[in-house]
């Protein structure tokens, strides 16, 4: 081979090389199925940032906020649909991300899994364990990714809490106490387009046993590496019935494991937003206090959590890392499909708990 045909062959594999990692990094294409959600400010901000993510198209169903949205001034008036079958079919989106309401997750998953394309829901999963049972069927029969977005899983201080109790640093887990929520969406001044959904036992499933229990529940399992629960008992009360008359304000559930025992607190009637927890070991215990914090004594100031490495420091860079099999999701880990089936396991049976003063096996819901 002459040098000239060396460097030619030399020149052709660098554009290659180029190539592939201009393709690497190109943004994962997303389509936005509703806009009636609070946190569509995560794709905002995501958007902003410029990284991981461009949205090809949206759809929401509601004509009041098809282009009246926080994403209407960021893309051109032909990404919004009102039929989502139609985004689906001239956006192509490689991953969908919901939201709006709980029980619009089934739907979505309905339409995105047979055309092979991801999909990431917020939490919690769906409304009802059964709608979750329909969702992984699809899911599984179509090889797709179905992922539920935690705020906390993007916690610096709750990856911590796992590592230390990984290492064995506590001991073996016998308690872990669980604390979420605020003041209550109206208090804290949520729009009208989320609160028609949130405070709807239909549409939402409940009221802050599935708006903020998801949160204990997701982690509980996490911790303790998928395990699956015995019996859940739970306490659904309506401290503001003039203001939640549907649906439960304040949620008490209990989570009973061979070894361990979990309580979930999950309120809207907390006097300040939370979102900590308390993990006891047999040798010791971890306070996760906020989201950069853990404390390992009484009264001992909080560490600060090493921040999260790339790409598990961000939902959509996490999805899109997962879309292109750049990483490997463990069937425990906060976003997985397992994980959040056996957190809807928890949910029904706490809601069901509550109708009948009595404890629910898992093995008979």
């Amino acid at each position: 081979m002459t040098s000239f045909n060396k460097s030619i062959l030399a020149a052709l594999s660098l554009l290659a090389s180029l190539n592939l990692s201009m393709s690497a990094a190109e943004p994962l294409r997303i389509g936005v199925a509703g806009v009636t959600h609070d946190h569509l400010g995560g794709v905002v901000s995501q958007l902003r940032r410029g990284e991981d993510i461009k949205v090809v198209g949206v759809w929401e169903a509601d004509a009041r906020y098809l282009r009246s949205n926080s994403l209407s001034k960021m893309l051109p008036e032909e990404a919004f649909y009102a039929d989502l079958d139609k985004m689906l079919d001239e956006t192509r989106p490689e991953a969908v991300v919901a939201y709006g309401s709980i029980k619009d997750h089934l739907k979505v998953v309905e339409a995105c899994a047979p055309r092979g394309i991801h999909v990431m829901v917020e939490k919690p999963l769906a409304t009802t364990i059964q709608d979750a049972r329909k969702m992984a069927e699809l899911a599984r029969r179509h090889g797709i990714l179905l992922l539920t977005n935690y705020e906390t899983t993007w916690y610096a201080s709750n990856r911590l809490v796992k590592q230390e109790t990984e290492a064995g640093k506590i001991g073996p887990i016998y308690r872990i106490e669980v604390y979420d929520g605020h003041q209550g969406p109206f208090e804290i001044g949520c729009g009208e387009r989320f609160t028609d959904w949130l405070t709807d036992p239909v549409l939402n499933g409940g009221g802050a046993v599935m708006d903020f229990g998801c949160y204990g529940a997701n982690l509980a399992t996490w911790l303790l590496n998928g395990q699956r629960p015995v019996k859940v008992y739970s306490v659904l009360k309506r401290n503001k019935p003039d203001v939640y008359p549907k649906v439960d304000d304040d949620a008490t559930i209990i989570v009973e494991y061979p070894g361990t025992v979990v309580q979930i607190n999950a309120s809207w009637c907390w006097p300040y937003n939370r979102k900590d927890m308390f993990v006891y070991g047999k040798d010791g215990f971890l306070y996760q206090s906020d989201p950069n914090h853990v404390s390992d004594a009484a009264g001992k100031p909080g560490i600060e959590a090493p921040a999260l490495p790339k790409p598990i420091d961000n939902p959509f860079r996490y999805m899109a890392a997962a879309v292109r099999k750049e990483i490997t999701i463990d069937p425990s880990d906060l976003s997985a499909l397992e994980n959040n089936l056996t957190v809807m396991e928890i949910l029904s049976a706490a809601v069901q708990s509550s109708k009948t003063g009595l404890p629910v096996i898992l093995d008979e819901l």
